[in-house]
């Protein structure tokens, strides 16, 4: 992986400090709270210092360069800097259901999913622990870790952020939820989400490029889109599509996902409170033939 030359260089041990760093007044997200996460303040995300972990086991209902056939060492990394009215994992993302862990146990759990054979480690919703996981990778490499990083992101990122983990994340797995301001907003408390999105999107293509897969079928490198069309053209999928298409070619490797249903706080939510109706997907495939965009999975 290319974080060991990043390790026997001495530049891994560098994005830690510089990571940790902006903890002090903490900037790692768009909320850009500026509180002192390293003195026990928290702002949107809600969490200090220590990281907090829901779940760290195999996983096999990824996409399939993602989960191959050992499955996908997956980290469920509690709370969020967003607030989706329909999150479905709401207990752990919203309530910030977990246990926190030093980032030493971090590592440790790295160790024992590479032990059980995973092909990767994935780390869902970890950007407001971007630091913490940069310290355990620096942990995990010392003692034998050499399995390839999948950052599962909201996408909802600053791109300087992400300028730290060039090198060190393989795979890419960022949602692209909204193409307008309104239902950002309205709906996941994410002011100018379209924009940063893209932005960071576009940033994360830079550092990996277009899918690549080994010679049984599992992602090496690369980006994998996702994007979950809402009912009521929420998500805004046609014009999400055509930016892709446009920006990042019809090559990209995009996961259609169906599966909305309305979860947690969706249901006293006008436009989401509904699930989403087979014509309303059907849409969004044919706006994906439409495009060009043949690479990636869509849902019966």
């Amino acid at each position: 992986m290319r974080y060991h030359e990043l390790y026997n260089s001495g530049e891994l041990h560098e994005r830690v400090r510089q990571a940790y760093a902006r903890l002090k007044s903490c900037d790692l997200c768009p909320h850009d709270c500026r509180v002192n996460r390293l003195a026990g303040a928290t702002g949107v995300c809600r969490v200090a210092w220590l990281p907090r972990i829901a779940s760290a086991n195999i996983h096999r209902g990824e996409e399939p360069p993602i989960s191959g056939r050992r499955g996908s060492g997956t980290i469920f990394f509690s709370n969020c800097s967003l607030s989706c009215r329909f999150c479905q994992n709401f207990p752990i993302s919203q309530l910030g259901n977990g246990t926190d862990i030093t980032t030493a146990e971090l590592a440790e759990k790295m160790l024992r999913l590479q032990s059980q054979k995973a092909h990767n480690i994935n780390f869902v919703t970890p950007g407001h622990f971007l630091p913490q996981v940069l310290a355990a990778l620096y942990l995990a490499v010392r003692q034998g870790f050499s399995l390839p990083i999948v950052w599962n992101s909201s996408g909802y990122e600053r791109v300087d952020a992400l300028r730290l983990l060039d090198g060190i994340v393989d795979i890419y797995l960022p949602d692209m939820k909204y193409a307008g301001e309104e239902a950002a907003v309205r709906f996941s408390s994410a002011p100018g989400y379209r924009d940063i999105n893209r932005a960071a999107v576009t940033e994360m293509f830079r550092q990996v490029g277009h899918l690549r897969l080994d010679e049984e079928g599992v992602a090496v490198s690369g980006l994998i889109i996702r994007h979950l069309v809402l009912p009521e053209g929420g998500a805004g999928t046609r014009e999400t599509l055509a930016w892709i298409a446009e920006n990042l070619g019809h090559t990209t490797h995009i996961s259609l996902m169906k599966q909305y249903f309305p979860a947690h706080r969706a249901l006293e939510t006008p436009g989401i409170h509904r699930k989403l109706f087979d014509e309303e997907y059907e849409e969004a495939v044919a706006a994906l033939e439409e495009y060009g965009l043949e690479n990636g999975w869509v849902q019966e």
